[in-house]
């Protein structure tokens, strides 16, 4: 799936510019990346404008110490799991592994289908939607595969809100 912003002046969507693109423009913009090749992403992340009120908010996100603390435990989880294997992260992990190492539950698992069959996913995303809630299972500490993180997954993967 291409960028849903995605056209030639760049503004498609834009909060303050407009964009000048004709409709038949933005289709065959879009249509410049084949669907094999975007099936190979894993991740697709849109991002808007940032405001610069936005950048003055005295709110505090999380640190970077403390990302980092949690990425860290994630992949030595990672590591652990698939040692054996040969491989030392998610995205390593082939068919047989995905079997094993990504499992849904009921809630889970009507999510995937939900999605799947409704945008048309391919053998490839499916597998890579599960390395990818795999991974984000991992960030938050959780053995299983729950339904928000396959959502979450689904959203990065598809630009899509389940």
């Amino acid at each position: 799936m291409f960028h849903p912003r995605a056209c030639p002046c760049g503004f498609l969507g834009d909060s303050v510019h407009r964009c000048s693109c004709k409709q038949a423009e933005i289709d065959s913009y879009k249509r410049k990346i084949s669907g094999p090749l975007m099936d190979r992403i894993d991740m697709q992340i849109n991002l808007s404008r940032v405001e610069f009120s936005e950048l003055k908010t005295k709110e505090k996100g999380e640190s970077s110490a403390a990302i980092r603390e949690r990425v860290v435990k994630a992949r030595l989880l990672q590591q652990e799991r698939l040692e054996a294997l040969g491989m030392h992260c998610n995205a390593q992990m082939g068919r047989s592994e995905v079997v094993k190492y990504c499992q849904l539950d009921a809630a889970a698992q009507n999510v995937m289908e939900r999605y799947f069959n409704m945008l048309n996913l391919s053998a490839r995303s499916h597998d890579r939607i599960l390395k990818v809630a795999r991974t984000i299972a991992d960030l938050a500490g959780s053995e299983n595969i729950e339904a928000v993180h396959l959502a979450e997954a689904i959203q990065l993967r598809t630009s899509v809100r389940p």
